[in-house]
């Protein structure tokens, strides 16, 4: 099945070795575009120009104070997968981990808590236009068992993001195991938490990485789809984010319920299309 992933990785990652992303993506260079004091300090003050640009309607401070009372509810003794979200995120990256530790188990058993986390309660609109609503936020999210990273094309304003650095930071503390997809490995090379420990970035980004992160042990995008080292896994993103997901559900449970969330994905049909 890995033979399949790798093939996957080299025909499906557009996304994150696009010119766009090759131009955007870990935009934390020598030639990096001044941002702001605002910006830097957090993403929140892109929201009401982006809710207007989409349509949306910016949550009052009452209906955001309601929600906070209304958390999405957890079952007791079932580890806590939380996946981040923020402005401009690519959708695949957020909905590989979520399908993946969301499926039940073949006699229909939840083994996990799936929840979304992001720095506010507002909308997030992706990379690709899809609107989500986080149900956690950074503020009042409980302590992860796993903390998913998932990136987007322009990564400047949330490696500047203290907010969003202290959380991953704080959560590190905790989490049995953190990944990152695609250019979410600034955010953690940004924190610090995997410093001395082997990373996985888009492809085509890992020169970058490396030079901005020197601490990191960088691989070679260009032949690693998947690296793990100690609790830290990583992946190139996009649809290699099933690959870095689907090796943690196996570490989290078994291989057996692996093989059968692989199934319930057709993974196999995936792999005889042409």
């Amino acid at each position: 099945m890995k033979n399949i992933f790798l093939a996957l990785s080299a025909l499906f990652l557009i996304s994150c070795n696009s010119e766009k992303s090759k131009e955007n993506s870990l935009s934390v260079s020598e030639n990096e575009t001044e941002i702001n004091s605002d910006s830097i300090a957090s993403c929140s003050p892109r929201i009401t120009e982006r809710n207007s640009e989409n349509g949306l309607i910016l949550l009052t401070e009452n209906q955001q104070k309601e929600l906070s009372k209304k958390l999405k509810k957890l079952t007791p003794g079932l580890p806590i997968i939380g996946v981040l979200m923020y402005d401009n995120v690519l959708t695949t990256e957020l909905t590989a981990p979520i399908d993946v530790f969301t499926k039940l188990t073949e006699d229909g058993k939840q083994l996990f808590n799936v929840i979304t986390i992001a720095e506010s309660y507002d909308f997030i609109v992706s990379e690709e236009g899809l609107k989500m609503f986080p149900d956690y936020t950074l503020a009042n999210s409980p302590k992860l068992d796993v903390l998913i990273v998932p990136s987007a094309y322009d990564m400047s304003l949330q490696v500047k993001n203290k907010n969003l650095v202290d959380f991953i930071k704080s959560q590190n503390t905790n989490t049995e195991y953190t990944v990152s997809n695609c250019a979410g490995a600034t955010l953690i090379g940004e924190s610090g938490i995997a410093n001395g420990k082997k990373i996985v970035t888009w492809i085509g980004g890992g020169v970058a990485l490396k030079k901005k992160y020197p601490n990191l042990l960088v691989q070679d995008d260009g032949k690693v789809s998947y690296m793990e080292d100690g609790k830290f896994l990583s992946s190139n993103g996009n649809l290699a984010s099933y690959i870095s997901s689907l090796e943690l559900v196996e570490k989290l449970s078994t291989k057996k319920h692996r093989k059968f969330v692989e199934s319930y994905l057709y993974l196999d049909r995936l792999q005889e299309w042409k």
